[in-house]
């Protein structure tokens, strides 16, 4: 117990991965005492009473070892883990206040606020009250909350990323979960965190870069937010010298909001890329100036042909496998796609390239009740699972800091007989797990061992979303998942694509 002691919820996700990985631990769960943490404290079989009567200023860790030697020594771990970690962050100052943080760094003008969601508009109204953008990393904030920090933000000329806004790029820093990508011309405003993720790394690819990524939450393209922070940010990039090209991202919105949004396109100077994933445009605002694409791919190559005036620009890094090393002996109805997605924007992007094939395509994350997957609901047909929604992570680390809950899932499928291939994503980046291959190693071998004392195998699938300038080195992750025998693919949408050309092939072959 820490008593008065609080600490952001993602730096205690990142401490609670790493001490579950020491071998000798069990389980463990460390958090602020609010009821959401000890509601899952209990149903993990981890709530003592002392957590019980702890209160949601009080940060608690909890450790369930073999041996009461092991737990004591967890406990010391903690404190060294603690203790590098601050060594790591180079001696930055620490203030128990915001208003003791703006008083010390007056030259200061943008706030992240990473707070359990009930005190994140709190904090944020006196950031926005002393006059600083805010970025909000929190997410379940009241969309009450969100509009009345959005409404006074766009009053004041402030920014307001979020709620739940995990990944944004200002002046060449990146946020939470953001990539290390090259400096450029592009700008980008996105209501999508891996979204906008896999937009810049794609723009880094095509060896362009980014002047901005402005992320504004994923409800903010909603009608009762109404594009607020969507239309400011266009603006703002618009109003930058250093921004040649515009890029505006979002999953499908509402159809007033959306009606809004592209009226704002069309009134900028800067040439604009619309993408609305997953939601064809007719083009009708084209006035010159914008160009509609559907997927992060094809965003990415529209904004790098416009940023160097090389309309002819074409992208090489996607690839076809050869697929005549494809194993003939599968067993009779193995032939589904089991997709385990750390990001959600990654698996609606897979979702519609999927579903466009095959009707029996399902995700937890599908506008259409047709193709909604409930939650706790085994998986059927093609499965997509966004393992980084509400659903999962309350109270949990996000799958990209911590991927226990998918590694379960990974052998999980591979019990099921009509399971052939897995899909999984690996997210890079400040802030991901520092080896997101090597978690995954174990789960993927024993599930091609479950698989093969079952008298089947599987095909594994994945794409590495990073750059090498990341910190775990996208090259490094890709030769891991070689050695794994994982075939390994260039973008998301390939993903997507190449997944659905392994089981035609597969079905031929049982025929």
């Amino acid at each position: 117990m820490r008593t008065n002691a609080y600490a952001d919820s993602m730096s205690l996700m990142g401490l609670s991965a790493k001490v579950n990985d020491l071998p000798y631990v069990i389980k463990a769960v460390i958090g602020m005492a609010t009821e959401l943490n000890k509601g899952v404290m209990g149903d993990v079989g981890l709530l003592t009473p002392e957590v019980e009567a702890a209160t949601s200023r009080d940060q608690v860790l909890v450790v369930q070892c073999a041996t009461e030697a092991d737990c004591d020594r967890a406990l010391a771990e903690v404190d060294i883990i603690r203790a590098n970690t601050e060594a790591a962050g180079g001696g930055d100052s620490v203030f128990r206040t915001a208003r003791e943080a703006f008083a010390q760094t007056p030259g200061a003008n943008m706030v992240l606020i990473s707070v359990p969601g009930e005190y994140a508009a709190a904090e944020a109204r006196q950031a926005l009250s002393a006059g600083k953008n805010v970025m909000i990393f929190s997410d379940n904030v009241s969309v009450s909350d969100e509009l009345e920090l959005k409404t006074f933000g766009h009053e004041h000329g402030l920014l307001v990323m979020g709620p739940d806004c995990g990944t944004a790029i200002i002046n060449n820093v990146g946020l939470c979960f953001a990539n290390a990508v090259r400096p450029g011309n592009i700008g980008i405003v996105a209501a999508s965190g891996t979204g906008s993720q896999e937009l810049s790394v794609r723009v880094d690819a095509l060896g362009a870069g980014i002047s901005q990524l402005i992320g504004v939450g994923g409800r903010d393209l909603s009608e009762d937010i109404g594009g607020v922070m969507m239309r400011d940010g266009l603006a703002m990039l618009d109003a930058d010298p250093d921004t040649a090209v515009i890029v505006v991202l979002s999953k499908p919105p509402a159809d007033a909001v959306a009606t809004r949004v592209l009226d704002a396109v069309t009134a900028v100077s800067t040439p604009v890329v619309v993408c609305f994933i997953g939601s064809p445009h007719d083009g009708s605002v084209d006035n010159g100036r914008v160009t509609v694409a559907t997927n992060t791919r094809d965003a990415a190559l529209a904004a790098v042909r416009l940023a160097t005036g090389n309309p002819s620009l074409t992208d090489t890094t996607s690839y076809d496998f050869p697929y005549s090393d494809i194993h003939t002996g599968w067993a009779p109805g193995q032939r589904f796609i089991r997709g385990l997605f750390c990001g959600g924007t990654v698996c609606d992007e897979i979702f519609h390239v999927i579903r466009a094939a095959h009707e029996d395509t399902f995700t937890n994350i599908a506008k259409t009740p047709a193709n909604l997957l409930s939650p706790g609901e085994s998986s059927r047909g093609h499965t997509l699972i966004d393992l980084g929604a509400d659903e999962f992570t309350r109270g949990r680390p996000h799958p990209m800091i911590d991927p226990t809950l998918r590694n379960s899932r990974i052998v999980a499928e591979a019990t099921d007989p009509k399971t052939a291939v897995i899909a999984l994503d690996f997210e890079l980046g400040r802030g991901s797990h520092p080896a997101p291959v090597s978690a995954a190693v174990s789960a993927i071998q024993q599930a091609r061992k479950v698989a093969a004392e079952s008298g089947r195998t599987l095909e594994f699938i994945a794409y590495v979303l990073g750059t090498d300038t990341d910190p775990q080195g996208k090259a490094d992750q890709i030769s891991a998942l070689d050695d794994l025998g994982v075939r390994v693919v260039a973008s998301v949408i390939d993903l997507g694509e190449q997944a659905l050309k392994l089981i035609p092939q597969r079905q031929e072959s049982m025929a």
